[in-house]
């Protein structure tokens, strides 16, 4: 190399190396600014490191909730792990936020990061696939829910057994088959482990460690797996579908969610091929965020009802009559008539939701609040939602689970009670469902399904826990992620006609 051309590439590094130490430098200012911006709202934990992180993952409930007995009022920050820090804000401050739009304040940034998409590689923004679940899915309701009603029958005797006599069940497990099958995706059926296992798996593991071993982890390897699994199912259907639409105008669209998808993304040939990966992609997040979901609520709606055996026969003669004056069918009408169930399911989601905060928005520019208090960007936001469920001011004896609570305050007769105090239903104090325009868009076929698995479970069997157990089983929490223990089984015996 001669002495022009040494001289141009050490121009060039030290071009390079500049460019490298200002960008560092920047980065770095910007990182001090937003910690000294941060540093102006009120820290709730006073650990720090490991340990901080340790205790996050193993009692952020409490963690929330002293947080609200301390600043109920007020916005301040939480700790996840070293270098992490959510701002937790009040319930006063909802309406304004909810307002704001998603080049403000985003719901996508924030799920992404929850569900660690850098190492799962999951693509979870397919608007046709958003849109059949809001449009399509919701408004198809009362047509289908005939056909579900049949399917879940035909599940559930699938995949309960016989239990002529006390039988222990893991209900959990039963119900994801069944939620499955009823959801008519045959291709994401026990997968559905594959992703809640992988986004556990990465939370654990030690933030500097990530980029160096996350694609490594076994439950990662198994959701590639799926993936893959996904998208060679999804492939021929796409293909068979295209083919038959271009031979015959007059074909007749399945009626099914693969398809809706299909139509509001084009449907032709080339937008097909292109969207196989997503389509697959977007199944894997719908598994998470709908069919998982489905049946975790489901599974917290038994073990509670286990234990609370005074709501058995009320709810089971509710069941009863509203089936007898719907002829015998499980329509919509006769699903929106089951007031006490409904109720019940509403109370069971107050006291054990799926997650123990609600309201995830990462916040992409600065904000400053009505009360003068400032967000900086690049910070996530939530809501405390499992403390505001147990306030007294908002839910009185609020530590008590009243499973007529709602029922009671329906009774009333006014329009905005009803429209308040329906499980789907949504405000400021009532935040499972997620609260604003990102709210959970499946939830109104999730609650007719999980509806109709439980008609057919009570009328059909008694239930009990097993071995003279009276308490209910503890929940699982990790991190704001609060399930119920999975591994544990039920006692059920066939109701005799």
């Amino acid at each position: 190399m001669d002495s022009q051309a040494l001289a141009q590439l050490t121009h060039r590094l030290q071009a390079v190396a500049i460019a490298t130490l200002i960008f560092a430098i920047c980065a770095y200012v910007h990182r001090l600014k937003r910690k000294a911006q941060l540093g102006s709202l009120p820290a709730l934990s006073t650990l720090s490191g490991e340990k901080q992180r340790q205790a996050y993952l193993t009692s952020a409930t409490q963690m929330y909730q002293d947080g609200y007995t301390k600043f109920k009022t007020s916005v301040y920050r939480i700790t996840q792990e070293e270098g992490v820090e959510n701002v937790v804000i009040p319930v006063s401050l909802l309406p304004e936020l909810r307002n704001l739009s998603d080049g403000v304040l985003s719901f996508s940034v924030a799920f992404r990061t929850l569900l660690e998409t850098k190492y799962t590689k999951l693509n979870l923004e397919l608007p046709a696939g958003i849109h059949a679940i809001k449009t399509d899915l919701t408004r198809s309701l009362t047509r289908l829910n005939p056909i579900i009603s049949l399917e879940v029958d035909v599940a559930m005797r699938q995949y309960m057994p016989p239990c002529e006599d006390w039988t222990e069940v893991n209900i959990y497990k039963t119900f994801m088959f069944v939620v499955s099958q009823v959801s008519g995706r045959v291709f994401v059926g026990p997968e559905l482990f594959y992703l809640t296992a992988t986004v556990t798996a990465l939370k654990q593991l030690y933030p500097w460690l990530k980029p160096f071993l996350a694609h490594r982890l076994p439950e990662v390897v198994q959701l590639r797996k799926c993936q893959q699994r996904l998208s060679e199912f999804v492939l021929p259907i796409l293909e068979e579908r295209m083919t038959a639409k271009a031979k015959d105008p007059n074909w007749q669209e399945p009626d099914d969610m693969l398809q809706w998808i299909i139509t509001r993304s084009g449907g032709n040939e080339a937008s097909g091929k292109g969207l196989i990966d997503d389509i697959a992609s977007f199944q894997i997040t719908l598994i998470f965020g709908a069919i998982h979901t489905t049946t975790l609520t489901a599974t917290n709606i038994l073990y509670t009802l286990v234990v609370t055996p005074e709501y058995i026969d009320p709810i089971r003669e509710e069941m009863r009559n509203v089936i007898a004056e719907n002829g015998g069918i499980v329509t919509s009408r006769a699903l929106q008539q089951m007031e006490k169930l409904d109720s019940f399911m509403r109370e069971v989601n107050r006291f054990y939701a799926p997650g123990i905060t609600a309201f995830s928005r990462r916040a992409l520019k600065g904000i400053t609040l009505s009360n003068g208090q400032y967000i900086p960007p690049g910070v996530t936001i939530e809501v405390p939602s499992a403390a505001i469920h147990r306030d007294d001011e908002y839910f009185p004896s609020g530590d008590e689970f009243d499973g007529f609570r709602s029922y009671k305050l329906c009774a009333s007769g006014k329009e905005a009670d009803i429209a308040r105090n329906q499980f789907v239903t949504t405000n400021e104090t009532n935040l499972a469902f997620g609260y604003g325009r990102h709210t959970c868009p499946g939830r109104f076929f999730a609650a007719n399904e999980i509806k109709m698995i439980l008609v057919r479970l009570i009328l059909d069997y008694d239930v009990k826990m097993p071995n003279g157990e009276t308490e209910r089983y503890a929940q699982v929490d990790v991190g704001v992620a609060s399930m119920p223990d999975t591994e544990k089984t039920l006692a059920f015996k066939r109701v005799k006609v």
